[in-house]
């Protein structure tokens, strides 16, 4: 798939990019490094034993490169004229006591934080990069989620249970999607075929995807940095599927159970839908029929205008939470572009909430009450995970401020070209394709989100991440 790359050679402005990024670290208000007895209690925590031996099963996990921290696993297999999905996800439930020094020390940090020059992870590596952690050839217990579905992606049944797993291989999301197009065979051969059913019914229940190119600061081989703007992989929207499919299963167990905590997100109201529409039509892409998940879905992805129309659609995609409950099951639970009641149920080494929804589904799962830790905690999570995603969006963006500045350092002074993107109040979100920065700036009167506008770069501070044009 398509990709830019932009990189800030190492350089006077690479120097003090490298300390610019190094200070965004020590000025979040987050925990850094963990306390000594956090660390101890990680290196003696051990897990319940599995019942269920599932080694024999040849699991593999996906993941970026390199990626340490693997949550989750799969086996995919056809059974008659429909499939067999398992989904094994890293039994974090089983390793962190609640109430001990890593659960005290999780809450504090509600999820793992990703920088340009490392991470800031939600549990000591020990466990999250080493022992809980789902690596190739090594036993590990797991909890597994279990899918019977129909020819046509529909579930059919579904269970959760503790076992012991064994995965096979860690496969990465480029040479797994290379191998795919080769028509290679493999762990992941199927996932073409279940994730497109899962994208359909995606489309039966009126979900949406959004799916806009990913901003990334990676280093690069002469220890600088890059900035890469690059649209999803067919297997990372696949793969999306079954983790989709599992948080839906998750929430289904909890609202049967009246006990949980849902991802929510509103469905946008008309105000925000008729400002879609008119933003369509400016850009000369019109929204005239069908659900918006269905319009999104009709885009051309190497058409110009279509980056412009996503962003705008991010707007309907606003407000999303946590809805905690216990006892009556809310009436109106559904996650809007999903358009399904949605659980976070697959990521417990990185995310908080996590564990408290799989420890849930295992207790409902196995008949057995939930435990009272879960009960008392659940209406604290919210804000738990409102302070660590806040956190998590200020370092992101901040990064990203920041490398923008360094690769825009060089042509201070030089007249740069940029196609608008966006307007709001006199101002416009402007790209600039060579090097791929975004960037906020003023435009000519009459200037349609489209536009391409010529504008001079008055300044580029890299410590602050701040850019400054003028028409």
């Amino acid at each position: 798939m398509p990709q830019r790359r932009s990189h800030v050679a190492p350089s006077a402005a690479q120097t003090e990019l490298a300390a610019a990024l190094a200070a965004l670290r020590t000025s979040l208000d987050a925990p850094v490094e963990f306390p000594a007895s956090v660390l101890a209690e990680a290196e003696a925590a051990t897990a319940p034993t599995p019942e269920l031996d599932l080694r024999d099963t040849p699991f593999a996990t996906l993941d970026p490169a390199g990626a340490r921290d693997l949550d989750q696993a799969f086996h995919l297999a056809r059974n008659g004229t429909g499939y067999t999905v398992r989904y094994a996800i890293a039994d974090v439930p089983g390793f962190v006591v609640p109430g001990g020094a890593v659960d005290a020390e999780a809450r504090l940090r509600g999820q793992t934080l990703y920088a340009a020059d490392g991470t800031i992870p939600l549990h000591p590596p020990v466990l999250s990069e080493d022992r809980v952690s789902l690596l190739p050839d090594v036993d590990r217990p797991a909890l597994v989620w279990t899918f019977e579905l129909d020819e046509a992606g529909v579930v059919t049944e579904f269970r959760l249970e503790r076992t012991l797993i064994r995965s096979r291989v860690q496969l990465d999301y480029v040479s797994t999607q290379q191998a795919l197009d080769r028509g290679e065979n493999g762990p992941a051969a199927l996932l073409p075929e279940i994730g497109a059913l899962r994208l359909e019914q995606e489309r039966l229940r009126g979900g949406a995807s959004l799916n806009l190119p990913d901003d990334e600061v990676v280093r690069t081989a002469d220890g600088g940095y890059a900035m890469e703007r690059r649209r999803p992989l067919p297997i990372e929207e696949w793969n999306a599927q079954l983790s989709l499919m599992t948080g839906m299963a998750a929430a289904s167990l909890m609202l049967d159970a009246g006990v949980g905590i849902l991802r929510t997100m509103p469905q946008p109201d008309e105000k925000s839908f008729a400002t879609f529409r008119r933003q369509t039509e400016a850009l000369g892409r019109p929204w005239t029929t069908g659900r918006y998940g269905e319009y999104l879905r009709t885009l051309d992805r190497d058409d110009p205008m279509t980056l412009p129309v996503l962003e705008a659609a991010a707007m309907l995609f606003r407000g999303a939470g946590y809805l905690p409950f216990d006892g009556t099951s809310p009436a109106d639970a559904e996650q809007a572009a999903i358009a399904a009641p949605y659980a976070h149920a697959t990521a417990p080494l990185r995310r908080l909430v996590d564990r408290w929804v799989l420890t849930i589904c295992l207790a409902v799962s196995n008949e057995k009450d939930v435990p009272n830790w879960v009960r008392e905690s659940l209406d604290e999570l919210p804000g738990l995970m409102q302070a660590s995603g806040q956190r998590a969006s200020q370092l992101n963006n901040a990064t990203i401020n920041c490398v923008e500045a360094a690769l825009l350092t060089p042509l201070v002074g030089s007249v740069i070209e940029a196609t608008v993107i966006e307007l709001r109040e006199g101002r416009a979100t402007i790209q600039i394709a060579e090097p791929t920065v975004t960037a906020s700036a003023p435009v000519p009167a009459g200037t349609a989100p489209g536009d391409t506008v010529s504008l001079t770069l008055v300044r580029a501070d890299i410590a602050k991440g701040e850019l400054e044009f003028s028409l």
